[in-house]
């Protein structure tokens, strides 16, 4: 049944608050088949959770159109979350075409009001031409503006009758319109002479919509890491069929599929070196500066760049299963989650509107007392100044450039809900072999002629210590020994008929005397090697001692981790000895030591029990519980997929310089997010009340609705600004 759970984003179009999104969520989680729906305002984006047997992608369409607005189907000549998914190209020649038409309605809009703001004030512009002080010559200027310029807004009074909710259209489209049929009764005779709001109801129209081209113009820049990203991808791939090269569309490269690379080219999909030797630069992938070295049996990365030879590769992985579009999917899931901290906005923006709307009517009736013009102004005002697109964009639009800004360092977030969570850490527990090391031990020292024996045993083993072992013994031309009932066992070591070998554990359970080597294997693991002992029968026939290099950054990445107020620990499988040797030199002084892989989550759990909230980071398959049980999972880049996807945050190449990048990154996010949604709260709070015109009384101060517009549109503005300074950090 969990086949069929797919998770998906698509793109929204129309939506224009946080109520906007809202009323979309509710409509998809009502559906049946539905397991989550978060709708992001900023981001234009629905991450939606469902069961394929029960909810079909036109459903979502129809489901999304029923509230007005639209669900964009990916194409299906392209494979969803395949680079160069097709809704990023939608969006962006549904971008252009948006731009576009504003850039008329604006040009229209601005010219048209300019001269209705002229007629209107007459003994101000005195050097106007008189034709346009003329009642019906301003209402002729003002409809264009009303139900042309302003047609968009329109939608929120369908909202409104059809499925009895507002959005930010809804107040605009009502308030515009208040002013614009008032004046049209005064200009037709309905009600006595007396002001036009001609003026104001064109320039309201006009200003938001120039907030908005800003706004998008803004925001266009926020999802420039993830087009980039997309940009990466080859376009072609030359594959070698029945001895002949042959360039094909890398869309049509399948599995299997034999692929030649010159020097100076992009690999065009996932595969594993068969033949020849270069240098690749896979900084656009992974952000690491230095070219990797590749010869056969090494595996290449799709987009990465071939620098110096000529190389054959066997496709495995291509379209939407490369490591490119993963990246892409995951980025853009990330991006249009959410994080805890907007689910205070979310609720907001849900009572705000129709909230608005009820103060609106109030002030009207009370200001109805003092003249109908004063309860027109006053009504106006309060729905104009308190459309909440401030609100709505304050945490998605943060979310979205910070996770985009993550993916170009090499940080790949999984969602939202990390990026809040990494700064609130208090303790970091770091995996020794592949994460604070650098995952490739060799073998340093033997004890007894035992070669032969351990790389026979070695050889169906696949733990990291039976490499460096068989290793060695391929290099020597030993020649391999049968082994019968090989049987591997986690945490300890291999079995065979032919003896045992593994650690001290595996020694106690066959029943195996170290007495005679006790004080070599203390010698060896004091030097921080790991021993590997050798036994047959009942008695030890030699040694094999492994050493993995610390990485060079470690000691410089646990001092700034502490003096970021952290705690930090290492966890290994390997004896108390040989941990506190590895963890002095690093300058860690918490350690779980003999730790089998099924216990890491549970040594999670015990530091979770003392009240702190813990990171794990980690590469191998034995680390995918523990970095599920942790609050924050990392997993290195270069180690196993389940680690991958057990982890919130992957850290695309093995620098442990990024998990201090993680959290100073989450500290600026979450920093950026407060402050727009403190500026966003105290801007509705501040001037609504002045919109209503409670400083009236006081000060003989009312707000005029063109400056609550423009005030508006700047809130918005200024939220998307705030946001963007995140690429600059």
């Amino acid at each position: 049944m969990e086949n069929n759970i797919k998770k998906e984003v698509f793109k929204i179009k129309g939506m224009h608050c946080a109520s906007c999104a809202m009323t979309i969520q509710k409509a998809i989680l009502k559906l049946p088949g539905v397991k989550e729906a978060q709708v992001n305002f900023g981001s234009e984006t629905a991450l939606i959770e469902y069961d394929e047997n029960q909810v079909s992608i036109d459903i979502l369409e129809k489901t999304v159109k029923s509230v007005g607005y639209l669900l964009q189907i990916p194409s299906k000549e392209i494979p969803m979350g395949m680079v160069g998914h097709d809704h990023f190209a939608m969006e962006k020649q549904g971008k252009e075409k948006e731009i576009s038409i504003l850039r008329k309605k604006i040009a229209v809009g601005g010219i048209l009001s300019a001269l209705v703001f002229l007629g209107s004030f007459p003994e101000w512009f005195s050097f106007a031409p008189k034709i346009l002080t003329n009642y019906f010559v301003l209402f002729l200027l003002t409809t264009p503006v009303q139900f042309w310029v302003g047609w968009q807004f329109y939608s929120g009074l369908k909202i409104l009758f059809k499925y009895r909710t507002a959005d930010m259209n809804t107040l605009i489209s009502i308030g515009t319109l208040a002013a614009y049929f008032y004046s049209v009764a005064v200009v037709f005779g309905f009600l006595d002479k007396s002001s036009l709001y001609f003026d104001t109801s064109a320039i309201i129209i006009t200003l938001i919509l120039l907030g908005r081209y800003l706004e998008l113009l803004a925001k266009g820049r926020a999802s420039e890491a993830i087009k980039k990203l997309m940009k990466l991808g080859a376009k072609t791939a030359r594959v070698i069929k029945e001895g002949r090269e042959v360039e094909i569309l890398v869309e049509e490269v399948k599995v299997g599929d034999i692929i030649l690379v010159r020097p100076g080219e992009k690999i065009p999909v996932d595969g594993e070196v068969i033949e020849g030797k270069s240098s690749i630069d896979e900084s656009l992938v992974t952000g690491e500066s230095m070219p990797v070295n590749k010869e056969a049996g090494a595996k290449v990365i799709g987009s990465t760049i071939n620098l110096s030879g000529t190389i054959t590769f066997r496709a495995t992985r291509v379209g939407s299963e490369t490591l490119l579009a993963q990246i892409v999917k995951l980025v853009e899931q990330a991006q249009a989650s959410k994080a805890p901290i907007q689910r205070l906005a979310d609720v907001v923006s849900g009572y705000f509107v129709p909230a608005v709307m009820g103060i609106a009517i109030l002030t009207f009736i009370i200001w109805v007392f003092f003249g109908p013009n004063l309860a027109l102004i006053n009504f106006v005002a309060v729905l104009i100044i308190a459309c909440p697109c401030a609100l709505g964009l304050a945490t998605p639009l943060a979310i979205m450039i910070g996770a985009g800004n993550a993916a170009q360092k090499g940080i790949l977030i999984k969602d939202a809900e990390a990026l809040e969570i990494a700064h609130k850490v208090k303790a970091i527990i770091l995996d020794k072999t592949g994460t604070l090391t650098k995952g490739k031990p060799e073998l340093t020292d033997i004890v007894g002629d035992v070669l032969q024996l351990a790389a026979s045993l070695e050889r169906y083993s696949e733990h990291h210590l039976a490499k460096p072992i068989v290793a060695r013994a391929k290099k020597e031309n030993i020649e391999f020994l049968a082994v019968k009932n090989f049987e591997a066992i986690p945490g300890k070591g291999v079995k065979g008929d032919l003896g045992v070998i593994g650690n001290r554990a595996l020694m106690a359970d066959a029943g195996v005397s170290l007495t005679d080597f006790d004080e070599k294997i203390s010698q060896l693991e004091n030097e921080g090697k790991t021993v590997v002992i050798l036994a047959v029968g009942n008695q030890v026939k030699g040694l094999l001692a492994v050493a993995d290099t610390l990485k060079e950054e470690a000691g410089e990445v646990i001092k700034s981790l502490k003096k970021n107020g952290l705690e930090v620990w290492m966890i290994t499988g390997d004896n108390e000895r040989v941990a506190r040797a590895v963890a002095s030199q690093v300058g860690i002084e918490n350690i779980m030591a003999g730790v089998l892989p099924q216990d890491k989550a549970e040594k999670v759990k015990e530091l979770q029990k003392t009240g702190k909230l813990v990171a794990m980071i980690g590469d191998g398959i034995n680390d995918a519980p523990a970095l599920a049980q942790a609050e924050l999972g990392i997993a290195m880049g270069e180690g196993t997929d389940i680690a991958m996807e057990s982890a919130e945050i992957t850290l695309m190449r093995g620098d442990l310089r990024l998990i201090p990048e993680v959290i100073l990154l989450s500290r600026r996010t979450l920093r950026i997010i407060k402050q727009n949604l403190f500026w966003a709260f105290f801007y509705n709070i501040a001037f609504i009340p002045v919109a209503a015109g409670a400083l009236y009384p006081f000060f003989g101060i009312l707000l005029n609705p063109i400056f609550a517009a423009a005030a508006m549109a700047f809130s918005s503005l200024s939220v998307v600004l705030n946001s963007l300074r995140l690429k600059r950090l």
